[in-house]
This record gives structure tokens, C-alpha cells and sequence, in this order.
């Protein structure tokens, strides 16, 4: 497997990154009573809307982990098909406010964050996920698919929110996984 380079993480941090103050789109809300280790361990990407730092990426999953400090860690690995080799990303989370609210902040570079934003998740099946504006949005599940009753329910939340829905990409989940 080979490591992401730093171009990978320094344009996912810089992307994401919203400084000192965490921004959320102005139609989503974090979770409330938000349960961390009920969260964590491994979710596969169901659905996303197409950055660099992921293009042409297959079998991507996240694994969510406790780090000593109390933080997050987080663990993102994809198959680049046009290299054909494994790539992964090593970073961190912290909560933005209360513990209790699905309102994080990630860094794969540094001191530089970004927002994360749980924005509805019941810890067994499903997470969608938002980042500092429209332009970031994630379906994620505990199984590499999603039932199309849940995702059709996830996909019209989202839309209602705000994010363009028809330019999500669906990652091939079926190969490929280690």
C-alpha cells in the first residue's frame, strides 16, 4: 500500500480548512446527543460529491478510532484504479463545541482544520456528513452498500439542505477491499 503524498493532504486540509472559526452551510445541523463510541470503527463510502483528493478512488472507507489525547482518529484508505494501488490518509478530529454534538473539527495536515459535520447517523447502518459548505457531502454505511429505502430518505435530506444531489458520485464498493 502505498502513503498519500503530502499534496493529497495538504489540498484536503486547505479545502476543508476554515481557519480558527468552523463553518457549517447555513441548512445543516450537527447532530445533538451525539454518542462517540457508538460512532466509531469503520464506515464504507456510499455516496460523495467528487473532490481531487479523491478522484477516481474506489473501496473507500473511514475508520474512526480514540486517540490517547481524547481525540479522534481517523484512518481514510481508497483504491486509486488508474495506479491500481492502495492510498491512505492519517488524521485527526476533535469536537468543535460540545462533546455531544456531531460538530468536529479534522486535520490530515498540521494545525490546519477543517469542519466535519455529522449531520444525521444511527451508528449501525448510516452517517451523512457535510463539510464546511455545499461543496462537501458524504453517505457513509457500516456495510460497503445501503438499503434503497435508507439512501433514498439520506438523498432527499441532503437535497432539502441544499447539496447538489445529482453530481454525487457513487464509489464502487464491490472489489478491491484488503
Amino acid at each position: 500500500m502505498k502513503t498519500l503524498f503530502l499534496p493529497f493532504m495538504l489540498t484536503l486540509t486547505f479545502l476543508l480548512t476554515g481557519c480558527k472559526t468552523y463553518e457549517k452551510p447555513q441548512n445543516v445541523t450537527p447532530v445533538n446527543d451525539f454518542k462517540l463510541t457508538a460512532y466509531l470503527g469503520t464506515w464504507y463510502e456510499v455516496a460523495r460529491l467528487e473532490h481531487r483528493f479523491e478522484k477516481g478512488m474506489e473501496a473507500i472507507t473511514a475508520t474512526y478510532s480514540m486517540r490517547e489525547d481524547g481525540g479522534v482518529k481517523v484512518l481514510n484508505k481508497g483504491y486509486k484504479t488508474q495506479e491500481k494501488e492502495w492510498s491512505e490518509a492519517e488524521g485527526k478530529a476533535y469536537f468543535v463545541q460540545a462533546s455531544d454534538q456531531g460538530f468536529l473539527k479534522v486535520s490530515f495536515f498540521g494545525p490546519f482544520y477543517g469542519s466535519y459535520i455529522v449531520m444525521d447517523t444511527d451508528y449501525k447502518t448510516y452517517t451523512m456528513i457535510s463539510g464546511p459548505d455545499l461543496s462537501y457531502f458524504w453517505i457513509l454505511s457500516r456495510t460497503p452498500t445501503l438499503d434503497k429505502k435508507t439512501l433514498d430518505r439520506l438523498l432527499a435530506q441532503a437535497k432539502e439542505a441544499g447539496f447538489d444531489t445529482s453530481k454525487l458520485i457513487y464509489p464502487d464498493q464491490s472489489k478491491h477491499h484488503q
